[in-house]
C-alpha cells in the first residue's frame, strides 16, 4: 500500500466529499474496452491500459470493524474523487467523510472512522494515463456495537448556540470510561474563525477537556466536530454517533479581585468599565481562603440559597449557615460565588466572608447580569492556590503543561481542518 502524505505536517488533505444519497453497488473491477464492433486497433503498442481500482473493504463484505480506515488504489492511472455514503446519514457536519491523497493520487485513505451497524458505499473515480474516466464501487456493512459497549455523550459545554467568554473549555463527559484516549482525541475536530493552538487534557477516563494556549479571540465562532462513530474507544466499545457543537466567542470580559486592596476590577475588550469594593475570604481556616489563581465563570443564580453544609460544615454549629442571597456568580466547585451581601458594611475594608467575595446588590447585580459562562476571573493575593480540577481551573497549567497532558502530545490548529493524529484501530 502506498503511504499517504498529508498536505501539511499532521493534516490531512480534504479530498472525497460524503455523497448525499447511497449510490448503487457494482462490481469492483477494472472496466473493459468495448470489443462488440467497430474496428480492431491497427497499432497494439499504442493501447493504453485501463486504470485499475482496489478499495478495502472489498464490495460484499460484511461485519467490517467500523474503526478500520477505508482505502482506495490506483493503479495504471489517478484517483480523482472518493465519495463515502452511509444510509441514514445527511452528510454534512460531523458525518462529512474526507480522506488523504497521497502525493501522486494514487492511494486515498479516509480520515474518520466509520458508523456501527451501517451500510456503506464507497464510490472512486479514477483516470488512465490517457485521459479516461472510470467509476469503482464497494458497498459493504459494518459490525454493529455491543448493547452496553456503545459509548455516548453523557454531557457536553458548550452547548450548540451559546455565547461564552474567552477563557471557555470544551469540556466532554462520555457515558463509559475511554482507555484509548489518543483515538478518542483525534476524533474531536476543534475549528475557529481565529486560529489557536490548543489541545485536549483528560480527567478521569469519562471528561475529556479542550482548551487553547492563549484565550480565545473574540467576536468569532468556532465548530466542534466529534466524530465518535465507529471509534474503539476501549477494548470492544465503540462511539455509535457523530456530533457537532457550534457556539460564539463574545466579548472579552476579564475580571481580576485583589485580596490586598479588596477592590473587584472588570475589563471588557481591553478597557476597564467597573471597579468593585468587595470583600473576600476571611481566611483564618483554610476553607474560607478564597482561592488564589485563574477561574472561570461557570453557572449563575438570581436567587440562591447558600448552605454551609455542602462545605462540611452543619448549619447548626457556630460556623454554620444557610443564607438567600442574590446575583450568585460560580467561579469554582469549592463553594465560591461573587454575591450580593448587603449585610456587611465592610466592602473594600476588610476580608470577612466565608469564602465568596461579597458586593454590593448594584454591583452584583451588574456583574451577574454581563457575566457569560467561562468569562476568566482572577484572584489575587491569597495563600490558597486553585486546583486545576477545582471548577474550571484549567488555566492553572501552563501551556507546557497542558500539551504534555495530552494523548498524542501534540498541539491542535483549529485554523486547519482535521486533528493531529488518527481515530483508526490497527486491523488484526
Amino acid at each position: 500500500m502506498t503511504e499517504t502524505t498529508p498536505a501539511t505536517p499532521n493534516r490531512r488533505l480534504a479530498l472525497g466529499l460524503l455523497a448525499l444519497s447511497v449510490l448503487g453497488a457494482t462490481a469492483c473491477s477494472t472496466p473493459r474496452p468495448d470489443t462488440s464492433g467497430g474496428e480492431e486497433p491497427q497499432d497494439t503498442q499504442d493501447t493504453v491500459d485501463p486504470v485499475t481500482v482496489r478499495i478495502s473493504p472489498e464490495d460484499g463484505a460484511t461485519d467490517v470493524r467500523p474503526d478500520l480506515p477505508i482505502t482506495v488504489e490506483a493503479e495504471g492511472g489517478t484517483l480523482i474523487d472518493v465519495r463515502v455514503a452511509t444510509a441514514g446519514q445527511e452528510g454534512s457536519g460531523a458525518d462529512e467523510m474526507t480522506g488523504s491523497l497521497n502525493g501522486d493520487g494514487t492511494a486515498w485513505t479516509s480520515d474518520w472512522t466509520l458508523t456501527p451497524g451501517a451500510d456503506v458505499t464507497v464510490t472512486a473515480t479514477a483516470e488512465s494515463a490517457d485521459g479516461e474516466e472510470a467509476e469503482f464501487t464497494s458497498a459493504f456493512s459494518t459490525l454493529a456495537a455491543t448493547p452496553g459497549r456503545r459509548l455516548e455523550l453523557r454531557s457536553n459545554l458548550p452547548v450548540s448556540g451559546q455565547t461564552v467568554g474567552v477563557g471557555m473549555p470544551v469540556i466532554v463527559d462520555f457515558d463509559l470510561p475511554v482507555q484509548n484516549k489518543a483515538r478518542v482525541e483525534s476524533a474531536m475536530e476543534v475549528v475557529s474563525e481565529q486560529p489557536v493552538q490548543g489541545a485536549w487534557n483528560w480527567f478521569g477516563d469519562q471528561t475529556v477537556v479542550f482548551r487553547p494556549q492563549e484565550y480565545w479571540q473574540p467576536h468569532q465562532d468556532v465548530t466542534v466536530n466529534l466524530r465518535l462513530a465507529g471509534v474503539q474507544a476501549s477494548d470492544g466499545v465503540y462511539g455509535i454517533e457523530n456530533h457537532q457543537l457550534d457556539f460564539t466567542v463574545g466579548r472579552s470580559q476579564i475580571s481580576t479581585i485583589d485580596s490586598d486592596t479588596k477592590r473587584m476590577t472588570v475589563e471588557r475588550d481591553g478597557q476597564q468599565v467597573k471597579d468593585f469594593p468587595t470583600s473576600i475570604g476571611r481566611a483564618d481556616v483554610r476553607r474560607y481562603t478564597t482561592t488564589s489563581g485563574t477561574h472561570l465563570t461557570m453557572e449563575k443564580y438570581e436567587d440562591l440559597v447558600m448552605d454551609s453544609s455542602t462545605v462540611g460544615v452543619p448549619v447548626d454549629s457556630p460556623e454554620g449557615y444557610k443564607l438567600d442571597v442574590q446575583y450568585a456568580v460560580r467561579f469554582s466547585d469549592s463553594g465560591e460565588f461573587t454575591h450580593a451581601a448587603p449585610w456587611n458594611d465592610q466592602l473594600g475594608e476588610a476580608n470577612l466572608s466565608h469564602g465568596c467575595p461579597n458586593l454590593s446588590t448594584a454591583d452584583a447585580k451588574w456583574f451577574y447580569e454581563n457575566s457569560y459562562m467561562g468569562d476568566p476571573l482572577i484572584v489575587t493575593g491569597t495563600d490558597r492556590e486553585l486546583e486545576v480540577d477545582n471548577g474550571w481551573g484549567y488555566w492553572q497549567r501552563s501551556w507546557d503543561e497542558w500539551l504534555a497532558g495530552s494523548a498524542t502530545g501534540t498541539a491542535d490548529d483549529t485554523g486547519e481542518p482535521g486533528t493531529p493524529g488518527s481515530p483508526h484501530g490497527e486491523a488484526e
